[in-house]
């Protein structure tokens, strides 16, 4: 039976991917990537000359389509995302929910690895038996978001850029109290952080940096 693999990759150090991940993506015929260019630098670290294409929110039907038609002539597949697990906060999933109502007898495996969700959930120190993944604030509709997070029994994690986070750290000091935060900016890179503190001072310092980097946040009440 063919397969489709979605298959995890670093969110920055190319050194934290799995052995079956390397293996996987040696094997398939096809790898499929959000950013070519991104995806290039782990190939080239491992030595890794699959064939590669791009497959990203903008991607047209037609290119959904010659996919599937690729998984109906035999061939092995791998999706990646730019970093993490594919189909979290990516268009993976929309290839993966295609393939189950137009091709049932194509495998979909998951090669899991890295995550910036578990990767902060490990250094929070907090119980984190369970908690609540809200993927990137909207940019409409901010009000509705945050205070979802504001009244979550559960610890919210949330992804942020770097233009918005200063901007999102302070409206949503503004609207809770007691908040504690978590944040880590560029995890696993070379100028990776941890930040962590009361929410309305974190934001506060934060206004008065110049702010790079990819950030993973952590919000929680203080029990």
């Amino acid at each position: 039976m063919n397969t489709l693999y979605i298959v995890a990759t670093p969110i920055g150090n190319l050194e934290d991917v799995g052995l079956r991940s390397l293996r996987v993506l040696k094997e398939v015929d096809l790898i499929l990537s959000e950013d070519t260019r991104v995806t290039k630098r782990l190939l080239v670290r491992h030595d890794i000359k699959t064939p590669l294409e791009s497959y990203h929110h903008h991607s047209s039907e037609s290119k959904l389509n010659s996919i599937l038609s690729l998984l109906k002539e035999g061939k092995d597949i791998a999706l990646v995302s730019d970093a993490g697990t594919p189909g979290v906060s990516d268009p993976g999933n929309k290839l993966v929910e295609a393939v189950y109502k137009e091709l049932p007898d194509v495998a979909i495996v998951p090669i899991p690895g890295p995550s910036a969700i578990t990767a902060l959930v490990s250094v929070a120190g907090i119980p984190t038996d369970s908690f609540l993944f809200l993927g990137f604030v909207p940019q409409k509709k901010r009000n509705k978001f945050f205070e979802e997070i504001i009244n979550s029994p559960h610890p919210v994690i949330f992804f942020e850029s770097p233009y918005r986070i200063q901007k999102t750290l302070r409206e949503l000091s503004e609207k809770g109290e007691d908040l504690q935060v978590v944040i880590g900016r560029e995890l696993t890179k070379k100028f990776e952080e941890i930040i962590r503190g009361p929410l309305d001072l974190v934001a506060k310092n934060m206004q008065n940096k110049e702010v790079k980097g990819e950030f993973t946040v952590l919000i929680f009440q203080e029990k």
